[in-house]
């Protein structure tokens, strides 16, 4: 049997679902796809653990100053909780992971070490999985989000460190080898491979990434400079945050006297108000604050 390339694998998983061709599913796979769900409900419907050392593999890319935060908490000033919703939306998350998986499998591919833990400078991360020999990093994606790795802007805007995270993965156990996002439109349904070439992965090696962030936890160490400025919000005179800074949950105590207005698009998070906006303002600390969407 011809071994698949994940080259492949979108159009392979497609046809799993060709109307005029009957697909039996492996019962092994089965059995397997099903106790994983079990887990995650398990896991995620779980009272919910306090986050540990901010030294993961997923916070590689997050800027410095964020991750002094992390380590440096403030009594009295606790960063924004994460809402019913987000966890919701983690749920689904690992869930549209698994049934990529399960059917890039029953699609005839290779799919190994699934939730492999590694450890470089006693820092440890989860990789999703390794397929056709390929480490990937499943991505359940807006339609916004989606068009980022399909068209590679993520290699230029990519404020969750993702380049960072799937390049210390692969330099861990694929040196020398590319690796690959799989994004996965959750509205229209569209799955893609985006690479992540081995001349990217080398700039965003974990070890020196890692050796700096440990400088940065460091218990008297500086607050590093702020990661992005506000910007002009229209021509009103306004000040909002960027997009990264609004998905932050420092971003109040980064900037004091924050103000958020709550727009039909999302919230909208202003630092200068020279003109105030014709639409609700939200008091911070009410429990009605809404999620930031792309």
């Amino acid at each position: 049997m011809t071994t698949k390339k994940i080259n492949t694998l979108v159009e392979d998983i497609y046809t799993l679902f060709d109307p005029n061709v009957t697909h039996t599913p492996n019962e092994d796979n089965l059995n397997e796809v099903a106790e994983t769900i079990k887990g995650i409900l398990r896991t995620r419907l779980a009272e919910r653990e306090p986050i540990g050392s901010p030294l993961r593999f997923s916070s590689l890319g997050k800027p410095d100053r964020q991750i002094w935060y992390m380590a440096h908490p403030e009594e009295g000033e606790p960063p924004e909780e994460l809402t019913a919703k987000t966890y919701f939306k983690f749920l689904y998350g690992d869930l549209i992971e698994t049934l990529l998986l399960f059917l890039a499998k029953e699609s005839g591919h290779t799919v190994e070490r699934m939730q492999e833990e590694i450890e470089v400078d006693g820092v440890k991360g989860h990789i999703d999985a390794i397929i056709d020999g390929v480490v990937v990093d499943v991505k359940s994606a807006s339609p916004f989000g989606y068009q980022k790795f399909k068209t590679g802007d993520i290699f230029q805007d990519d404020p969750f460190g993702y380049v960072h995270q799937l390049a210390g993965y692969a330099d861990v156990l694929t040196p020398g080898e590319p690796a690959a996002w799989i994004p996965f439109d959750k509205v229209g349904g569209d799955i893609t491979v985006t690479t992540l070439p081995t001349s990217i992965i080398k700039d965003n090696l974990p070890a020196p990434r890692i050796e700096q962030l440990k400088k940065v936890v460091e218990p008297d160490a500086e607050i590093p400079p702020r990661c992005y400025e506000p910007v002009p919000d229209g021509k009103s005179g306004n000040l909002k945050l960027p997009t990264p800074c609004a998905y932050c949950a420092f971003k109040h105590r980064c900037h004091t006297g924050l103000r958020t207005f709550l727009y039909s698009t999302g919230p909208r998070y202003l630092t200068k108000v020279v003109k105030v906006p014709d639409v609700r303002e939200l008091i911070v600390g009410t429990p009605d604050e809404p999620e930031v969407t792309d």
